[in-house]
């Protein structure tokens, strides 16, 4: 949501009188956000920006639209819808539009003062303060934060109970998300504590969605040792210690690409301000592939994200050098493009990244958070300042999306994640694959955490209950662990869960349900295979989505990184190699005239012998052994790793 609030002037009110209604309360606040106090009562001339988002239609059906044309048995697998369908499915119904419309022109607003937003999700009208507090039933204040920003808004608001499931929120009421420029000494993607809680009870710090790209943070992939690759060449002896392009195509049957037809494409996601550099690429496009030397992403840049180089070194330039030196390499010579989200000043969220690629998303049930991802334009006086237009729309969503970064599911609430959940749910509607990497810590949070059963907060990770990862834990992406080539073996010898360096991240939702694809798969794995581990250690329910879904490599990389070639370990460099191997079948089908495989995780659960079964290895953390890794899907590393031409011949044959 975005506003702000002005006197604009005075309105004359119509004389047209409301009918009665029984009113109900619609949202409520109790106390007003740490740092702001209320002031004073406004004055009743003045006139506030009125804004009421619209609740949107068939959100029940979203599933049930999502399996039609993602489930392999459906006859409408591979329908996958337009945007524009997809935009039209879910808007406000015409009742919706017309019931609030009409309480608002009965109220006194004039027909010719309500405007329907582009996106049909909202109204917006200007009102006087006494029009707002009568169509309202409430009582407006001005609000002063500690930096001297004013803010108008109210403690609670009533609506008509027949309006009332028609109308998801209204601005400016109840909520506070007032742009704050932090001082001097908070820039930089610092955060402060906030109030809201995990599903858990874990404690949500401010700031900690847009943080995700910020150097250091734990999900990023782990730097091994340096290393000299003379000779490795296509030396496939060596891939128990060394991790090449070639390694992966033998370890997973991995076929040539011979062409690059433009209705393929593939999309790697990168936070500012990690970054790559092209005499990075190079140097390793020199040595594995040398038809590519200078050959660079295609650049999408939202909000103000820019490939920077002013800071430089593994936390800033490792994980994108991982993910577009495989992802690009492993395709050649399909194109990959870079989504680089974010300035140097704010970072960005998955949020902000999704606001770019559905417009409807920035108001979607009320739109970003602002105590977590990032607003533009960016209020913040710095160099490097995104000064242009939020991106709500613009950009095209490629039919691969791998993401490489991720937060604990304690890290947010459950509203935030069920949100954004449900935007990847739409978006493989649209026939998009949506790839996020399982997490490093096994069991454990980003960084070994773990959570005090009694407090519920975050503790040394010695102890605890387990951490899953967000938003591998949501039900309509695909979530992607990591394996390892056992010491000593040969590629053609079974992998093992990755225990090297980092630990495949894996487990169950404190949020989500089980969805039905996995729910034969997860039953399996609790009658044959149950953990010794009670509820105070994880949610054993046996109700909840398990996840990674499949795995790939995660340990070993060889790596081009600011210069040097470098051992690079983690869920992040798997990610990009299954999003390549998906961007492959999906090259095949299009090269026949089909369309993209899209939400693949029904398809792969039907047919795990797709799979090459792992079936030794754990993810440790919190002080266990975590879980093991065992015949069948398990939640170290899923179904197993993928045999590229055993899910081309079966993608080839579908619809």
């Amino acid at each position: 949501m975005r506003y702000s609030f002005f006197a604009l002037g005075a309105l004359v009110a119509s004389a047209v009188a409301a009918p009665s209604a029984k009113y109900v309360l619609h949202e409520k606040r109790t106390t007003a956000p740490p740092g702001w106090y209320k002031t004073t009562s406004l004055e009743s001339h003045n006139v506030l920006p009125m804004k009421i988002a619209l609740t949107q239609s068939n959100m029940d059906k979203l599933e049930e639209y999502l399996m039609e044309v993602s489930h392999p048995t459906s006859d409408k697998f591979g329908q996958h819808w337009s945007s524009k369908k997809v935009a039209e499915t879910f808007a406000p119904s015409k009742e919706t539009i017309e019931t609030v419309r009409n309480w608002l022109t009965s109220s006194g607003i004039a027909p010719e003062r309500i405007t329907l937003s582009q996106s049909l999700g909202w109204l917006n009208f200007d009102a006087t303060v006494e029009q707002a507090e009568s169509l309202l039933k409430t009582k407006y204040h001005t609000y002063q934060h500690s930096s001297g920003k004013p803010h108008v808004a109210c403690s609670e608001y009533h609506v008509p109970e027949h309006v009332k499931q028609h109308i998801d929120f209204i601005t400016p009421t109840v909520h506070f998300d007032a742009k704050l420029s932090p001082p001097k000494d908070d820039y930089n993607l610092k955060v402060k504590r906030g109030n809201p809680t995990a599903a858990t009870g874990t404690k949500v710090n401010p700031g900690i969605a847009k943080s995700i790209g910020a150097p250091g943070s734990a999900s990023l992939p782990k730097k091994g040792a340096s290393v000299n690759i003379f000779g490795f060449g296509s030396d496939l002896s060596k891939c128990n210690q060394f991790i090449t392009p070639d390694c992966l195509r033998a370890l997973y049957l991995i076929p040539p690409v011979l062409t690059s037809n433009p209705r393929n494409s593939f999309g790697i996601v990168e936070y500012t301000p990690q970054a790559y550099l092209q005499s990075d690429l190079n140097m390793f496009f020199a040595n594995f592939s040398k038809n590519q030397v200078q050959k660079t992403p295609i650049f999408a840049s939202i909000d103000g994200g820019v490939d920077q180089t002013q800071a430089q070194g593994f936390q800033y330039n490792g994980e994108s050098d991982l993910d577009l030196e495989y992802g690009m390499t492993l395709v050649n010579p399909i194109k990959v493009t870079l989504y680089q989200v974010g300035d140097v000043v704010e970072g960005a969220s998955f949020n902000n990244f999704l606001d770019a690629i559905d417009g409807s998303y920035c108001t979607f049930e009320g739109g970003d958070d602002p105590t977590q991802d990032a607003p533009y334009p960016d209020p913040y006086p710095y160099p490097g300042a995104y000064t242009g237009p939020e991106n709500c729309g613009g950009f095209a969503a490629t039919k691969v999306i791998s993401t490489s970064y991720g937060y604990n599911e304690a890290d947010l609430t459950p509203f935030y994640e069920m949100r954004q959940c449900q935007e990847y749910a739409k978006l493989g509607v649209q026939g998009t694959t949506v790839l996020y990497s399982s997490g490093d810590y096994g069991v454990a949070g980003n960084g070994g955490q773990c959570i005090d059963p009694t407090t519920g907060q975050y503790n040394n990770g010695t102890s605890g209950k387990f951490n899953p990862s967000f938003p591998g834990t949501c039900p309509y992406i695909t979530s992607v662990g990591a394996t390892q080539i056992k010491p000593g073996a040969s590629i053609t010898q079974p992998e093992e869960a990755c225990e090297t360096v980092i630990y495949s991240g894996g487990g169950f939702s404190n949020v989500f349900p089980m969805p039905s694809y996995q729910k034969s798969a997860v039953q399996s794995y609790f009658a044959n295979y149950n953990p010794p581990y009670g509820a105070d250690r994880y949610n054993n329910s046996r109700m909840t989505r398990g996840f990674p879904d499949l795995s790939a490599n995660g340990a070993n990389y060889v790596v081009a990184v600011d210069g040097t070639f470098g051992l690079v370990f983690g869920t992040s460099a798997s990610c990009p190699v299954v999003g390549s191997i998906i961007t492959i079948i999906n090259e095949a089908r299009a090269d026949i005239g089909k369309g993209p495989v899209g939400f693949i995780n029904p398809t792969i659960y039907a047919h795990p012998d797709i799979f090459n079964d792992i079936t030794s290895g754990g993810n440790q953390g919190c002080g266990t052994p975590g879980f093991q890794a065992v015949p069948g899907w398990d939640p170290v590393t899923g179904l197993g790793t993928p045999n590229t031409l055993k899910l081309l011949k079966l993608f080839i044959l579908m619809p």
